[in-house]
């Protein structure tokens, strides 16, 4: 699945000054046309049109008329499947100031003027792999014992409730919600995004087209 392999990835927004602004994803959610909660589950609307595909792109959706959430649109075309950004942990910034989807769209300026944007260096706004230095640091905590992803229930749904799709980085403070018993870690312990752009940001990920 895309929802885990995106825990760790940038997103990067090019802004109107030319500079970017990235943070590293710390929590995702999926959906799929098969199980109740997915926006297209029952049906097709010019306002659920995106997640239909084709994959790689960006579907924004308001949520309780208020709130601007960021998906990206996964696996084949013509079926309704998407990965919720949840949380991004930006460099220099408050831990949560992107703890959550609609702070995080807040935070990045996204809006439903960015609905079916193509993910891509072009468009302005895209995702890059996950940094070499993370990826050694996560293979790190996996070596010593240390929890690295948690796999747990998804959030403010009333269908669906039990499949554990959704993910976050567990050494993460900017996780909008942990599951119960998953203490927050301290300070001291957690874990916190480097200051310098990745290398790897100005290249996508390769996941976009599985489910």
């Amino acid at each position: 699945m895309v929802g885990p392999e995106l825990i760790g990835c940038l997103l990067v927004k090019q802004q109107a000054g030319g500079e970017p602004l990235w943070g590293v994803i710390v929590e995702t959610e999926a959906y799929s046309q098969a199980e109740p909660a997915c926006h297209g589950h029952r049906r097709r609307s010019p306002q659920n049109d995106t997640l239909f595909g084709p994959a790689g792109h960006f579907y924004v959706y308001v949520s309780y008329g208020i709130h601007h959430c960021v998906n990206v649109v996964t696996d084949r075309a013509e079926w309704a499947n998407g990965v919720l950004l949840r949380a991004v942990a930006l460099p220099g910034e408050p831990e949560r100031v992107a703890a959550g989807p609609g702070l995080l769209a807040r935070r990045f300026g996204l809006d439903r003027r960015h609905n079916a944007l193509p993910a891509g260096v072009e468009a302005g706004l895209w995702l890059a792999p996950r940094p070499a230095r993370l990826q050694d640091q996560m293979d790190q905590w996996q070596q010593e014992g240390r929890p690295v992803l948690t796999a747990t229930t998804r959030i403010g749904i009333r269908e669906g409730r039990e499949l554990p799709w959704r993910w976050y980085l567990a050494p993460s403070r900017s996780v909008s919600r942990r599951a119960r018993g998953d203490a927050t870690p301290s300070r001291s312990q957690a874990w916190r995004p480097e200051d310098t752009w990745p290398a790897t940001a100005e290249r996508p990920p390769e996941e976009a087209g599985r489910p």
